[in-house]
């Protein structure tokens, strides 16, 4: 099973960004950009490849522990970028450096328990809201290969600020490729955990 764990903001900040995101969402119609489904909006906590069957139950108790006595924290949706040339993403604001601690603790109960390392580099909290898809104009021969149109965009979304929310649970994950909409991922709830309710 390929799992990993989440946060998902709420209705009211994935309300807000569907509205700042149909105001500029123009600017990369000819670039080319094939949007995230709704359904799959989230920022990765952290990511535990193939997980055998026999080993969930072990990795749903490590991180219940680790919800257990994380504290609670705010985050809002604030500005946006490329990664690669070609996934544009979301970041994060307001009490980011509890999420990245809740991260690491998140990270670390996979790496023992499956044995899985994401080597991966996570360069910043972010919720992915679509990919730059091939054949756009890029800006010149040097720049990266980024679609002016989605450049606009990215810009127009750098300002972007988003409601804040209180997170008060940690989701684990599973993800079938290929399984959703548009031929994208599906992606389902396996346990929901409550974080703690007061910061220590």
């Amino acid at each position: 099973m390929r799992l990993f764990a989440a946060v998902r903001p709420p209705e009211l900040a994935l309300d807000h960004l569907e509205r700042a995101l149909s105001g500029v969402s123009v600017l990369a119609d000819a670039g080319g950009v094939r949007w995230s489904a709704p359904e799959n909006l989230h920022l990765t906590i952290g990511f535990f490849g193939e997980v055998p069957q026999g080993a969930v139950g072990e990795l749903v108790e490590g991180l219940d522990e680790v919800a257990a006595r994380a504290p609670t924290f705010t985050l809002s949706l604030r500005g946006s970028g490329v990664f690669g040339s070609r996934t544009l993403w979301i970041g994060a604001g307001a009490e980011v450096e509890q999420m990245v601690r809740l991260a690491a603790d998140v990270r670390a109960v996979g790496e023992q328990v499956s044995r899985f390392r994401d080597e991966r580099p996570r360069m910043r909290p972010h919720l992915t809201i679509g990919r730059v898809l091939p054949g756009g104009t890029s800006r010149g021969r040097r720049a990266p290969r980024i679609p002016v149109e989605v450049d606009h965009l990215v810009r127009a979304l750098a300002v972007y600020q988003g409601p804040e929310w209180t997170v008060d649970e940690l989701l684990l994950e599973s993800s079938v490729p290929g399984a959703g909409r548009g031929g994208g991922p599906r992606y389902e709830t396996v346990r929901r955990m409550a974080l703690a309710a007061v910061a220590g």
